[in-house]
C-alpha cells in the first residue's frame, strides 16, 4: 500500500512539521534526528526549515531537501484522522 500524498505542511520552530494528507489525516513529524545528516543539516541555517511546502506531494524545502510522504506517514504521529478522505484518486 502507498502512502497518501501530503497536501499542506506546517513548519514549527522546534523543528516538527505537522503534515495534513489527502486522506485527511494529520501527523506530527520530528526532523530534529534528522537533522544531523549531511543532506538535512541545511535546513538549520538562515530559517530555511520554516519554508517548508508541499509540491507534488512531497514535502519541500530546496530542490535538492524533500520528505517523501512514505517517511512522513510511517515516521509522524497520528494527531488527528478524519473520518472521509479529502481528496479522491
Amino acid at each position: 500500500m502507498m502512502s497518501p500524498d501530503a497536501v499542506q505542511v506546517v513548519p514549527h520552530p522546534d523543528f516538527t512539521l505537522e503534515v495534513t494528507f489527502a486522506t485527511g489525516d494529520r501527523r506530527r513529524f520530528d526532523m530534529k534526528p534528522y537533522l544531523k545528516y549531511p543532506a538535512f543539516a541545511p535546513l538549520v541555517e538562515n530559517g530555511l526549515f520554516m519554508k517548508a511546502h508541499v509540491a507534488n506531494g512531497v514535502v519541500t524545502w530546496t530542490e535538492d531537501i524533500d520528505l517523501s510522504p512514505d517517511t512522513l506517514w510511517m515516521r509522524g504521529d497520528l494527531i488527528h484522522t478524519h473520518p472521509k478522505p479529502l481528496f479522491s484518486a
